[in-house]
């Protein structure tokens, strides 16, 4: 007897792959359209002071990058599982010992701390004119360097924003965008083998518009912790190292914020 139409969905997964055309589309549209808010409402709010650029930033990811990401991974569960849940970002997962993932997150990590110290300061000098060229014409709030205009606002404000800061760029963030990128999109065009992780790595990279001259220093410093999580078919190798590294960045920009007068 046929059996075909007995299949459960959850054995679609080896087909369900897409064009390289529908990956761009996934991972370029959502953060264009989180430019073109921040853009907009970034110039209404310079002018009027209403909040830091930095904080409209990452209220406006909140609103639109993360939770397109996240749907996009419901959604493909729904599909292809029959409910929706985080199951689309587990199709390659396998189960390693919590010491294994501690270790190998926390060694990729180091290595991306030592990118930080050896790369991007190469990264920046190299793109340095092109940088300052591009700073000339965008508007001030794009310098997220420039910590001085944060003056302006009360202690309430700054602590807000330092708040902000922690949970979603230390935590939900880095945790959406591994789910979305290492988990589901990797699996998505894993008929490139070995090549796969490095490919999302790069457009995981690209897809930093905000931040387009750091591109050697993200690909550099993060594919051993991608690499590796494809190699070990373990997402949460991946999730402690973008963690740990976000966390890091996070803290040093909290210092920075909670010292302004």
């Amino acid at each position: 007897m046929d059996r075909s139409h007995l299949t459960p969905q959850s054995d679609k997964k080896h087909i369900d792959e897409l064009k390289i055309w529908q990956v761009l589309l996934l991972v370029f549209v959502p953060p264009f359209l989180l430019m073109v808010a921040y853009v907009g409402l970034g110039h209404i709010t310079a002018v009027q002071n209403a909040i830091p650029a930095l904080l409209l930033f990452f209220l406006l990811a909140v609103l639109i990058l993360f939770p397109i990401e996240l749907f996009v991974v419901l959604r493909a569960s729904k599909v292809e599982f029959g409910r929706y849940s985080l199951q689309s970002a587990f199709t390659i997962h396998k189960k390693l010992p919590w010491w294994q993932i501690a270790l190998f997150g926390a060694l990729t990590w180091g290595f991306a701390g030592l990118m930080t110290v050896t790369i991007m300061p190469l990264e920046s000098s190299l793109f340095a004119p092109l940088s300052e060229r591009l700073s000339a014409v965008l508007p001030a709030y794009f310098d997220w360097t420039d910590f001085a205009y944060l003056e302006r606002y009360t202690r309430s404000t700054l602590i807000l924003t330092a708040f902000v800061l922690m949970i979603f760029n230390g935590f939900i963030g880095p945790i959406i965008e591994e789910l979305f990128f290492r988990g589901y999109l990797t699996a998505k065009i894993k008929r490139y083998g070995a090549m796969a992780p490095v490919i999302i790595t790069v457009l995981f990279s690209l897809y930093h518009f905000w931040l387009p001259f750091d591109n050697l220093f993200r690909i550099a410093a993060f594919l051993p912790a991608f690499y590796l999580a494809w190699r070990k078919k373990n997402i949460y190798i991946a999730i402690v190292c973008h963690v740990l590294s976000n966390l890091f960045s996070t803290i040093n920009i909290i210092m920075m914020i909670t010292s302004v007068p």
